[in-house]
């Protein structure tokens, strides 16, 4: 894959970055790819400002080392940016390497900078705030403050499950409102909801799909309203997480566009790609080819569809 000056970026702050950043300093220099800057960083508040440093610097190849908190953490820096945008998955979930099909192992991550292509992706963007996998609302902000740092530590994926229970009890339910102002959809009431979400890529909360057919360059956001129920229809509904049929079940509603208004009594709070950065009422829409991202060959997450310098 063609660059002439990349730069290496670890959140050694990440589930595996500490192990990580040294063996991937090694096996990129041995492979040829031409870093000239490396950066292990254990606090994450600096990504953004580190890439902006590097692209100033010329890097045409930005190797970042985390998880999805750390892919999202930049990714206000890379939209629309000429660079190219890798990734060494070391975080929790991976859901974006996972949706690109990138290796999990270090070395064949690596290995995908030397010999892989380059595609276009799309973003969802929410008040000036893009995002690769997911936005939400409703049960999931519960969540992910109930995930703590040190849960992910410890238990890995499992921490998702044992977080989404502690967060499921006494959840009290919201009226919704889903607006279409490109006229796609009809408007949609949801008069107690538990969850919203606006999905931009396949993967989200650790595997799980936000529905059979979505992808990372189709032009359209998945968004999805589940309905309070009973326990076990609940149950039922996350059984069927990891393959999108979910979104089969009476209690969830699904549609796809281009831009959706959310609408909610009383507000809440929106969680984007892991972080609560904003709140409702809120406009989302997609943002076609918004990125350069290195995959392997074999990927059929996307395509070029923009020149590269």
């Amino acid at each position: 894959m063609p660059c002439t000056r990349a730069a290496l970026i670890v959140n050694t702050g990440s589930r595996t970055g500490a192990q990580a950043f040294a063996r991937a300093e090694q096996r990129l220099t041995a492979l040829g790819v031409p870093l000239v800057d490396t950066f292990g960083l254990r606090d994450a508040a600096r990504l953004p400002e580190t890439v902006e440093a590097v692209l100033a610097d010329g890097c045409d190849l930005v190797v970042l080392g985390g998880g999805d908190g750390t892919v999202s953490a930049v990714v206000d820096q890379l939209v629309g940016e000429r660079a190219v945008l890798g990734v060494l998955p070391l975080g929790t979930a991976n859901d974006f390497a996972r949706t690109m099909g990138i290796p999990a192992d270090v070395d064949a991550a690596c290995e995908v900078l030397r010999s892989g292509k380059v595609v276009d992706v799309d973003l969802g963007v929410a008040d000036g705030n893009y995002f690769v996998n997911v936005a939400s609302l409703g049960l999931s902000v519960a969540v992910s403050r109930a995930l703590s740092h040190d849960l992910k530590r410890r238990l890995g994926a499992a921490a998702y499950p044992i977080a989404t229970l502690k967060a499921y009890r006494g959840y009290a339910p919201f009226r919704a409102r889903l607006e279409f102002p490109r006229g796609d959809h009809a408007a949609i009431d949801i008069a107690e909801a538990m969850q919203v979400a606006i999905g931009n890529g396949r993967y989200y909360g650790g595997g799980n799909v936000m529905s059979p057919d979505a992808g990372i360059d189709d032009q359209s956001l998945d968004v999805y309203a589940i309905a309070r129920g009973r326990f076990r229809d609940h149950l039922a509904i996350v059984s069927a997480f990891r393959s999108g049929r979910f979104v089969e079940h009476e209690l969830v509603t699904h549609v796809a566009t281009r831009e959706v208004v959310v609408r909610t009594d009383p507000p809440r709070h929106i969680n984007i790609d892991g972080e609560v950065v904003t709140a409702t009422p809120e406009v989302f829409r997609v943002v076609h080819n918004g990125l350069h991202v290195a995959v392997p060959q074999a990927s059929t997450a996307a395509r070029l569809e923009t020149e590269l310098p």
